[in-house]
């Protein structure tokens, strides 16, 4: 690994100390270095704050040094006026030497304009440094922007012989340890999504509670208004989005959408572009799960298997024929984690 790969992989590991609190923007890292010597570094914490580079820029000490320096940044700088002023004017301002870019910011308000300013400003800068790992990174965000869409994680958790459920009624699948795992998920992720019968089956509230993190907006898929207003997932923990062909109204944190049957998924996918809505966990039941699988409409996938529980009847977990890219074990548990290879 050369040193550019080697700052830049330290802006990845800042920008990731965020994960969960940037929405709607990106995650992003910066370091400052002279003369082999890292002076300066920062990340974006939450929209709204400033941004990873202005946060490396103030933590240097003796900013004499700075026209003399490499400032190294996970994403294009941003050359826009958003809630902050654009951080690509002020690299040209403060004349560095030289700008390293991870990832081009494929946004339409950046792609490429952040680096023109900068170097139109006769500053050297190079990009594609760790551009791979600087994406990924970014895969909400990207997702988001090129696709017009949430990124979709599908997860849940199956017996050894195959189902959600025994008989029918809520059982218990995955141990202490998973269930932290997914508490962590959770908090990663900007919202997560049950259809009625989860709801109604297991009263989720669908909250982060065995780990530190914010709560992900939460989304009901509930054509008919079924499931009771007293019911965990309307509590006023979370803000909470519920498609319905029933009503449209806002009431405090809840939100009804309406929505019919027909073309369905496009228009939930259009309904949460338009929320800013940037990654979303699907935890519904088989029939959810199931109709995303079917569209194709996935880019990661988690199940938890529990080899050693039989069930032998109730709900059988989702037709889903792909191999894992992880198998991760957690004690009697193990996740598998699904990335998706092709674009859609």
């Amino acid at each position: 690994m050369n040193t550019d790969e080697l700052y830049i992989k330290r802006c990845i590991e800042l920008a990731q100390k965020a994960l969960g609190k940037t929405y709607p923007n990106p995650l992003v890292g910066s370091v400052i270095v002279h003369e082999g010597k890292i002076i300066g570094e920062g990340y974006h914490h939450k929209a709204g704050e400033n941004h990873a580079e202005i946060n490396a820029i103030n933590s240097v000490e003796d900013k004499s040094l700075i026209p003399e320096s490499t400032i190294y940044v996970s994403l294009e700088p941003c050359a826009h006026y958003g809630k902050t002023p654009p951080c690509a004017l002020k690299i040209k301002e403060l004349g560095f030497k030289k700008v390293v870019i991870g990832a081009m910011d494929s946004h339409d308000k950046v792609n490429g304009k952040g680096k023109k300013i900068i170097q139109d400003a006769g500053i050297e800068a190079i990009s594609g440094i760790l551009e791979k790992e600087c994406i990924e990174l970014n895969k909400r965000f990207f997702t988001y922007h090129e696709k017009k869409r949430p990124y979709i994680i599908l997860k849940w958790a199956e017996s050894g012989d195959g189902f959600l459920d025994k008989d029918f009624q809520p059982t218990a699948i995955s141990n202490s340890l998973v269930n932290q795992f997914v508490h962590q998920l959770r908090a990663d992720e900007h919202a997560i999504l049950v259809g009625t019968q989860t709801a109604l089956n297991d009263n989720p509230g669908l909250t982060v509670r065995n780990t530190e993190g914010t709560n992900p907006v939460r989304i009901l898929i509930d054509f008919d208004l079924k499931v009771p207003g007293d019911f965990n997932i309307y509590n006023k923990e979370a803000k909470t989005l519920i498609f319905n062909s029933v009503k449209e109204e806002n009431q405090d944190n809840i939100q009804f959408i309406k929505t019919g049957k027909e073309n369905f998924l496009p228009n939930l996918m259009h309904a949460l572009y338009k929320e800013q809505i940037q990654s979303i966990i699907i935890e519904g039941g088989r029939f959810t799960l199931q109709e995303f699988i079917n569209a194709n409409l996935w880019d990661e996938a988690i199940i938890i298997k529990n080899e050693n529980l039989k069930l032998e009847n109730g709900t059988r977990a989702p037709q889903f024929d792909c191999k894992p890219d992880q198998v991760l074990n957690f004690r009697d548990n193990v996740i598998e984690k699904y990335i998706k290879k092709s674009i859609s």
